[in-house]
């Protein structure tokens, strides 16, 4: 379902976007500048063009309000750190501790000494 609604809400994207760049500059922003025949003009009725505009906003705005409900259906509410401890990073494995801060705590503790190898005693000498 979310998958069609995407497709229809691209397709309305392109011809929204087509039909603003098909319509004719009037001047500047919001008709400021455009000389005599710019904003107030007596032009009452749209043309096809705006109306096609005004029919095509509204069909993005209700499919993006549509794609928006149907991502808040299959959201979940987990975190990134409450994910299980059993879920490794590819090519890592999973040490002793099983998590990483009781890794890096072994890591921390220093190591026990080894004992050192007796010395070899000298024969004795004889006299």
């Amino acid at each position: 379902m979310q998958t069609v609604l995407i497709v229809v809400h691209m397709l309305i994207v392109v011809a929204l976007i087509v039909t603003i760049l098909l319509q004719r500059s009037e001047g500047g922003a919001l008709g400021i500048g455009g000389g005599s025949g710019s904003f107030f003009t007596g032009r009452g009725q749209a043309s096809a063009l705006t109306r096609a505009t005004a029919i095509l906003a509204f069909l993005f705005f209700a499919t993006s309000l549509g794609l928006t409900i149907l991502a808040s259906y299959t959201r979940t509410n987990t975190s990134v750190f409450e994910q299980p401890a059993s879920t490794a990073p590819a090519g890592e494995t999973k040490g002793e501790g099983g998590k990483l801060m009781d890794q890096l705590k072994k890591l921390e503790q220093p190591a026990a000494p080894t004992p050192a190898a007796p010395e070899p005693q000298a024969p004795p000498r004889s006299q």
